[in-house]
């Protein structure tokens, strides 16, 4: 499609793209299902196909993002199992995710957008359920983030229409962001251990900031440092609040464990996965927080 059919769709119905974005945005959660179950396990995410817990293959038309849980109710037609919520909600999730990027960024930025917010849904539940995040979605996610920054210096912000000087800034952009993003939070951890007498922080969350920052540059890993630290002392207030005062442990919690990776209430000491808080505030920057951010700190700059 050329550019100006493009916008002459764009113009007649304004709504087309962003419901496509919708559609396959849902499609590709719907992937990340199971990449989600399957990765930690060390299964293939391509064969076998889609299966339901008693074995049977599921057809496609059970297989519709978000449609197919509603339609059958949260259950599998060949034996009645029930189906978690996660599932609908991650397409969904995913789904609104695309479209947001769609709606913010050049159709070209979205797309790199799409890479982005896929990977940090999937590290999100792999965290919440393993408290491991896989190397893919950390030194993977970084070299791709850097690679793309070549591609698309746009994804930085450079854009002067010299291809080769925007994409050297672009990769400047994305190794200070990674860099500076890895190193911050690696020195973080190490002061934390050396007051705290205990692992503070995973490895596996210095590698994931480097990765964020590869995608936002040195501002947006900072912002995801500090970021996510309020919505997790946030979401582990409310929680622990809930836990204390219904007897009862919330839905929504984080899980938590011992230091010998037991389970165990919430409470001080009690280990919770960093990493669902990173990819909160990490995708709250590229959509919504960036280009304020970026402002605020040009302006403070001219102010010195």
């Amino acid at each position: 499609m050329t550019s100006s059919a493009f916008a002459e769709v764009s113009a007649a119905f304004p709504w087309f793209f962003p419901a496509v974005a919708f559609i396959f945005g849902a499609c590709v959660g719907s992937f990340l299902n199971v990449v989600i179950y399957r990765l930690p396990k060390e299964q293939s995410v391509v064969t076998p196909g889609s299966h339901c817990g008693c074995g049977q293959p599921i057809r496609f038309y059970d297989n519709i993002p978000i449609l197919s849980w509603l339609i059958l109710r949260g259950r599998a037609r060949c034996c009645g199992r029930a189906f978690s919520f996660r599932y609908p909600f991650v397409e969904l999730l995913t789904g609104l995710l695309f479209t947001v990027c769609w709606l913010h960024f050049p159709p070209v930025v979205a797309v790199c957008g799409w890479i982005f917010v896929s990977c940090l849904v999937a590290a999100t539940f792999i965290d919440l359920d393993h408290m491991i995040i896989p190397d893919v979605f950390t030194i993977g996610l970084g070299v791709l983030g850097v690679f793309i920054a070549a591609l698309v210096p746009a994804l930085h912000g450079h854009d002067s229409g010299i291809y080769l000087v925007d994409a050297l800034r672009g990769v400047r952009s994305a190794l200070l962001g990674l860099l500076i993003g890895s190193g911050l939070v690696l020195w973080i951890a190490l002061i934390a251990e050396v007051v705290l007498r205990k692992e503070a922080m995973g490895f596996g969350d210095v590698k994931f900031v480097g990765a964020i920052g590869a995608f936002c540059g040195w501002q947006g890993a900072v912002f995801t440092i500090f970021g996510g630290a309020v919505v997790g002392t946030v979401w582990f207030a409310i929680a622990w609040a809930w836990e204390k005062t219904t007897g009862r442990r919330a839905a929504a919690a984080p899980p938590s464990e011992t230091p010998e990776g037991e389970a165990a209430p919430l409470g001080f000491g009690a280990h919770i996965p960093f990493g669902p808080m990173l990819a909160i505030a990490g995708g709250l920057y590229f959509l919504f927080f960036r280009g304020p951010v970026l402002s605020w700190m040009a302006e403070m700059a001219q102010l010195f």
